[in-house]
């Protein structure tokens, strides 16, 4: 229904009004305004009006667009803490050695970025004199998220400090030799220096977030005084465009995590062109972050501005700077000051009247370079306001241009990202720019000289008296040694006495044992379950009341299953992070407590349990980040299989993450069968992880919701469950001339083959040995390794084959998955090798008729067995047809 001129009627439209004379006074009020002085009058006056209530804390809907102009004016400005002077010829040096350096590698092609740092150096010098928190003082340090393109610029600063050399300079982009330097943020590659890999777009972001949140879940659960450290991302205005770089906005407004600052660099370029070539993208972020409930702060202008803003009495000018697309104010950037004065200027008789009074000079110097992030004092300004604000975090919207300082060929272009050297007259214009006493003569045997002032200088003194008082160096890594005690063995033995005569998934068997685990006295609380709103599904509402969800607010409410045993507690000191319906927000979870052991000196035992089909398919950039950031843990796939959820269908049916997890270097991935396994498992990936050796690895286990009765551990199988492969259960031959073959099984696969295992002794007089195979993937790296070895003159024998060494009759590999995974060994199998799988797309039935349809059924493993035997006669040629005809195929 709408109102009688046509339009809906509005929400204030359904509220009772106390007073209508005083309310239609007030639309009087605004009508009058509106017809004498004009509708911009009118929108300031109501945007005056909507400010000053929200100060006052009147309860009305917050602005979610200001005007193009900076949050903080030149009066309101802090006292600068620092000596700008100095500051200058400190960024000075590192805007020439970052350009240097890409461009001295240019020369054997490896590339790099230049117009990125040059654009933010500010934004990152201003951080590193005054804001960014060292990890030699109190705490953690702060924690920085570089912009992975600005990576040069680092690079020149740490030159510039002295941790890093010429040599090493002249060695970014190539590491093949171990001397190098990585292209981006790579703590694998360069773990001293980075923390955080960032260059993944969206990635950055995303994780800041959760790492803010997981550093005050970790001071909320008192296991670190984590209140000094302070969270800062630095971001391009274009990743912005990534869904994962706003996924979890709300989350960081809702948990009020005021140590965060995003700094998103807004020079209005992506890599190929404008972001927002027709709009703006400053005014759509502020209303995006405003609207999520972030403090918003905006530095836009440099001060050459301020004289325009104070000539500017009708307000023309700031409309003007509103109504401007992105692209046109590149534009602006590169034309000569008679097009601006026409084109921006131009537009209007106030704006023209401005423009009579402003110099060329002065307008070359606003719309050429002066950008609130290339002022220090602008920069600073907003940097004060971000950590002083309360309540909530702030995003820093700074404007700069691409490429500043590098000279007109570079500057505000649209290929600048791709333009990756300078020439020697190019450099020599920038040298004259910055002022750096480097002479011509440096220039001569053609090579772009790197620039130092001495390791003595002021420049250096005053850097390193800076970064000693803010706690020493940044960014850097540091990993002390802190090994956990192993955990009782009494919730290992549990699993492995198995189940008796009760049915128990091992989906369940894990969930029980980390259950144990966490009563342990010396390591118990360090655990972090994870899970993305599928506690219920795993069997893991038991831990609600007992660990308690952790929520910074405790729980404000009266749970409406409060009268049951396992009812649903929130606590500030919860144990668990219960995601909601993100499996990124929950990879970026454990990424953060998974490097809690370097990031605060504290390890985390952090498990993450999902549907498998929704782990590796949906976040496998994310688990190439967890490896690249050192990453510790254990991620579990449950519900795993393409067979074993029953009724879900093909969107849940996971037949590949084991085949996406192997191309993954750190990540060790096992496929147990039975509880007994996956106590072995665990048991030994805490003392890889966490022992007094640890290693940077990660384990994924994918377990299944089927129950079955769980057998007790047999003598002598730890090794072979570590490995890959041990014989489970030997076939008993009906005479010495029956034919034989094995049977390697993974997962719920080898109660198939077990089944198989008794038809073909049964029906066919075959004798088959059942082998678990616990983990493709580790016989598969285990043999790669063996093969360069032989490539360095050594012998050694891969393990399956020693394992499978001397066992009759061909190998016949079965699993829930495609044939790809187990067929990842067939090439160091003597034997002749088969597979089968589950390739294709998964579908909706009973887990019988699914394990038919693919072929993978008891049934169909004799089958395809006989047809093995067939071919290397040894059973008859009819066998297989009568088997067929026999089993109902």
């Amino acid at each position: 229904m709408t109102d009688p001129v046509g339009k809906l009627p509005s929400e204030l439209d359904q509220l009772p009004d106390r007073d209508a004379e005083e309310t239609a006074e007030w639309a009087a009020s605004l009508d009058a305004v509106t017809e004498h002085a004009g509708p911009h009058r009118a929108a300031y006056l109501m945007r005056r009006t909507l400010q000053h209530a929200e100060r006052a804390g009147v309860p009305v809907p917050r602005l979610l667009e200001t005007d193009y102009v900076n949050t903080i004016p030149t009066s309101a400005e802090p006292a600068f803490d620092g000596d700008e002077a100095m500051e200058a010829r400190i960024t000075a040096w590192n805007r020439w050695n970052a350009a240097a350096m890409v461009t001295r590698g240019s020369r054997f092609g490896v590339g790099g970025h230049i117009a990125t740092f040059a654009s933010a150096a500010w934004l990152y010098e201003t951080g590193f004199n005054h804001f960014f928190r060292g990890k030699e003082g109190d705490g953690s340090g702060d924690q920085l998220y570089i912009q992975g393109h600005a990576s040069p610029g680092i690079y020149a600063r740490a030159f510039l400090d002295g941790r890093l050399s010429e040599q090493q300079l002249d060695h970014f982009r190539q590491e093949a030799g171990g001397n190098g330097l990585p292209s981006y943020p790579h703590p694998r590659r360069l773990p001293w220096l980075w923390e955080f890999p960032t260059v993944s777009m969206g990635l950055g972001p995303l994780s800041a977030i959760y790492q803010a949140r997981f550093n005050r879940y970790l001071h909320n659960r008192s296991i670190k005084d984590t209140a000094n450290s302070h969270v800062w991302a630095f971001l391009g205005d274009g990743e912005m465009d990534e869904p994962e770089s706003t996924a979890a906005l709300a989350l960081a407004a809702r948990e009020q995590l005021d140590n965060l600052t995003f700094v998103i660099n807004c020079n209005l370029q992506r890599l190929d062109g404008p972001v927002r070539a027709n709009f703006r993208v400053v005014q759509e972020l502020e209303a995006q972050f405003r609207g999520a409930g972030w403090n918003v702060v905006k530095t836009l202008w440099g001060s050459a501005w301020d004289e325009l803003f104070q000539l500017d009495t009708t307000g023309a000018l700031v409309r003007r700077l509103r109504e401007v697309p992105d692209a046109q104010f590149q534009t602006y950037a590169t034309r000569d000051v008679a097009y601006i004065r026409e084109h921006f200027f131009g537009t209007g008789p106030a704006l023209a009247q401005l423009a009579s009074v402003l110099s060329d000079a002065k307008i070359a110097e606003c719309f050429y370079t002066s950008r609130g992030g290339h002022e220090a004092r602008k920069v600073y300004a907003a940097y004060r306001a971000a950590v002083e604000h309360k309540g909530a975090p702030t995003v820093i919207l700074a404007q700069t241009v691409k490429g500043y300082t590098l000279g007109k060929g570079f500057e505000s272009k649209n290929a600048n990202h791709q333009m990756k050297k300078l020439t020697s007259d190019e450099f020599k214009g920038m040298r004259d720019l910055l002022g750096l006493p480097i002479p011509d003569s440096a220039f001569a045997d053609g090579l772009v000289p790197y620039g130092h002032p001495g390791a003595d200088s002021a420049e250096v003194r005053y850097l390193q008296e800076r970064r000693a008082a803010l706690g020493g160096p940044a960014p850097a890594r540091r990993v002390q040694a802190v090994a956990l005690p192993a955990p009782e063995e009494r919730a290992f033995k549990a699993l492995e006495k198995g189940s008796g005569k009760q049915e128990m998934a091992t989906t369940m068997a894990f969930v029980r044992l980390v259950k144990d685990l966490m009563r342990d006295k010396e390591t118990g609380r360090r655990w972090v379950p994870i899970v993305p709103d599928e506690a219920r599904t795993f069997g893991m509402e038991s831990l609600f009341p007992s660990a308690g969800i952790y929520s910074p607010l405790g729980q404000t409410y009266e749970p409406v299953d409060r009268d049951q045993l396992m009812y649903y507690k929130e606590a500030k000191d919860g144990q668990i992070l219960n995601e909601g319906i993100t499996e990124a927000g929950a990879m970026a979870d454990f990424i953060a407590a998974s490097t809690s052991y370097a990031t605060h000196g504290e390890p985390m035992i952090p498990f993450y349990i999902f549907y498998s089909m929704f782990g590796w398919q949906r976040t496998a950039d994310q688990m190439w980040q967890l490896a690249d950031q050192l990453g510790r843990g254990f991620i579990v796939g449950a519900t795993a299989g393409r067979t074993t959820l029953t009724g879900e269908g093909l969107q849940h049916a996971d037949g590949h993450s084991h085949l996406i997890a192997s191309t993954n270097p750190a990540s060790l991935n096992y496929d147990p069968a039975f509880a007994y396994e996956i106590a072995v498992i665990v048991k030994d990936g805490l003392r890889r992880m966490y022992g007094p050796e640890a290693e940077n690895v990660f384990y994924y286990l994918t377990v299944y919701n089927e129950p079955k009765r769980q057998p007790a551990m047999p003598e002598g199988v730890e090794e072979g469950i570590l490995r890959g492969l041990y014989r489970f259960k030997e076939g008993v031959a009906a005479s010495a001339e029956a034919p034989r073959l094995q049977l390697l099984a993974s997962g719920t696969a080898i109660h198939w083959a077990l089944e198989a295992q008794e038809l073909l002794g049964s029906d066919w007089g075959v004798t088959a040995d059942v082998w678990s195979a616990t983990s493709w993937g580790e016989l598969r790296r285990d043999a790669l390794e063996a093969d360069e070895a032989l490539l360095r003159g050594e012998q050694r024998t891969p393990y399956v084959t020693q394992a499978l060494e001397g066992a009759p009759g061909p190998v016949l590999a079965v699993s829930d998955w495609m044939r790809q995974v187990p067929d990842q060994i067939s090439q160091w199998v003597e034997q002749d090798y088969s597979s089968l799988g589950t390739d294709g797309f998964g579908l909706s039935d009973t887990r019988e008729a699914a394990r038919r349809h693919f072929g993978v059924d008891a049934r169909s493993i004799a089958v395809a067995a006989l047809a093995q035997l067939v071919k290397r006669g040894e059973v008859p040629a009819s066998a297989v047809k009568e088997a067929r005809e026999r089993y109902g195929f």
